[in-house]
């Protein structure tokens, strides 16, 4: 960054825009490679290499090439002594980081030069550049505050803001307002139809519920892309925990700067169409939450009391451990948080482990699980429920009618084949074709699951399943060793507040209703598999096996 730049020193331009509207405009890159060009002719500097950055932010380092150029820069025989860039705004618009690579360049013996800001090498130097780094930061900032105001005000409007549209949607122009055209979300059917597929795997419309993990095997085993690419775990957990597809996107939710999730008063909630029903995607959450590992550590899963991890002091909602007295004779329930804190904390309470065990599985028995309370805890769920049949019926004609149009689409594809208006070798073909299949398998295999017989009235909760799920927790309940009652008391209580006068039992009514839509209990070691002991004791998977089997 000096004025004086001997002839013949090697020259690497950075050229930078913010956004890809100008990239694609092709207006402002080729205006400042050109004056730059210009400048190195009129100082006889050697120009070596050009790195371009379309559509990139500079308020931090996550750019390719800037990378790939700081990474030439300070290798031991770096190609350039200067980078050369428009303006300092240009390399950075972060006082911060800014310095950072400054002095980084510095190091490995490379100048950073800025054809409408040039500074000397020298403390006042340095300090004029810092100043207006400074300035060109909160100008970003501001810049930044503007728009985000503009966005959200769009946004309260009921339009989409841009960037890629989540998956199964397509952002179409609903009204032009000057040269400005207004766009909102529409649903891809070919798109959707996976979206429906992943939530019928994962809440086992037909057949057993899958993991995550399980689906993203099920997909990629079957040719079912996400816009091309193979589905991961992250993606599918992302579609699974996507408010977007019950009709609801929650735009403004996490900082672009950050990452970090914003309040829930800032956060602008935008109706869109809907893929798939509300309570379909509480269930799933419900699910989700169920079979979370970070839901309940290992050592309450594994543990032989019934209610660790459940009870909770009714004063200081601290957990309920078991304490022993009497060399073990003696075992109680007692308030963690007095024993932990002392009774400043809280006065805590103490209650014996097989009396308060007893009256929670007594409760549940006979006052909770049985078919008249159950009828009144689920009466929403059953009121609900009586339109689920023709609901599935809207959901197979509109899969039929998917499926139908993906198939017509691939018969047109290979009529322009056949008439030579497209080459077979066109490589478009072939994306085509393999996006159409996909689509056609997708909406194939939803008919599929959403027309067995096992599926026809599976959402319907009726007297007679009632009846026969009562039953069988009323069993569960009384009977069988305590790791079996616990496993099965985990999938519908959450919560065993204990107070003085009174013990409140708490839990997920979704989990019953899906529980009273099939009139049998679910399997009780489904509830966090990883946790339970010896789940897999002799599985080529579990490497302490061979261990102890080699050292046995």
């Amino acid at each position: 960054m000096t004025s004086q730049n001997p002839p013949g020193r090697r020259v690497a331009l950075y050229v930078r825009v913010s956004t890809t509207r100008q990239a694609d405009g092709e207006l402002s890159i080729p205006d400042q490679i050109k004056q730059r060009q210009d400048f190195c002719v009129a100082r006889g500097l050697a120009l070596i290499e050009t790195f371009i950055e379309p559509g990139a932010s500079a308020t931090d380092d996550k750019r390719p090439e800037f990378q790939r150029m700081i990474d030439a820069a300070t290798a031991s025989d770096h190609p350039f002594d200067i980078i050369m860039v428009h303006s300092m705004s240009r390399f950075f618009r972060e006082q911060f980081l800014s310095e950072f690579y400054i002095r980084r360049l510095r190091k490995a013996g490379v100048e950073l030069l800025s054809i409408t800001q040039e500074f000397k090498n020298d403390p006042t130097g340095n300090l004029i550049r810092q100043i207006l780094g400074s300035f060109d930061e909160y100008q970003s900032r501001e810049n930044g505050k503007h728009t985000l105001r503009a966005m959200q005000e769009n946004a309260r409007q009921g339009f989409w803001n841009g960037s890629h549209t989540p998956f199964g949607y397509q952002s179409v122009v609903a009204e032009q307002r000057g040269a400005k055209a207004k766009k909102v979300l529409a649903i891809d059917e070919a798109e959707a139809s996976v979206v429906r597929q992943i939530y019928d795997l994962s809440l086992g419309t037909a057949g057993m519920p899958l993991g995550v993990k399980g689906i993203v095997n099920h997909l990629n085993a079957h040719g079912t892309r996400l816009r091309g690419k193979p589905f991961q775990i992250s993606s599918v957990h992302r579609i699974l925990t996507a408010k977007t597809y019950s009709g609801v996107l929650q735009f403004n939710r996490r900082s672009a700067r950050t990452g970090r999730l914003k309040d829930a008063d800032d956060w602008i909630e935008i109706s869109v169409p809907s893929i798939i029903t509300a309570d379909t995607f509480d269930q799933v959450q419900s699910s989700l939450r169920a079979r979370s590992p970070k839901r309940i550590a290992p050592r309450l899963v594994g543990n032989p009391t019934l209610l660790t991890g459940i009870a909770r002091c009714a004063t200081c909602d601290s957990g309920m451990t078991l304490r022993t007295g009497k060399s073990g004779r003696y075992r109680y329930y007692t308030c963690a948080g007095c024993a932990q804190k002392g009774k400043t904390h809280c006065a805590g309470r103490s209650i014996a482990m097989a009396a308060l065990d007893g009256m929670v599985l007594e409760h549940l028995a006979d006052r909770l699980f049985t078919p008249e309370r159950l009828t009144v805890v689920l009466e929403a769920f059953i009121a609900r429920s009586a339109g689920a049949d023709d609901n599935r019926r809207r959901q197979v004609a509109q899969a039929r009618r998917a499926l139908t149009e993906v198939a017509g689409r691939i018969d047109r594809l290979l009529q322009m084949v056949e008439q030579g208006l497209m080459s077979p070798d066109d490589p478009a073909l072939k994306d085509r074709l393999e996006t159409a299949k996909a689509a056609r398998h997708a909406a194939a295999e939803r008919v599929r699951l959403l027309d067995r017989p096992e599926a026809v009235g599976a959402s319907l909760i009726t007297p007679d399943k009632i009846h026969r799920l009562a039953t069988a927790l009323r069993e569960a309940m009384r009977n069988g060793d305590v790791a079996f009652r616990k496993a099965y008391l985990r999938l519908f209580v959450d919560r065993v507040i204990v107070g003085d006068d009174a013990i409140r039992v708490r839990g997920p009514t979704v989990a019953l209703a899906k529980a009273a839509s099939t009139g049998d209990l679910p399997p009780a070691g489904g509830v966090v598999p990883s946790f339970v002991l010896d789940w897999r004791p002799v599985r080529d998977s579990n490497s302490c096996y061979r261990r102890e089997r080699a050292v046995s």
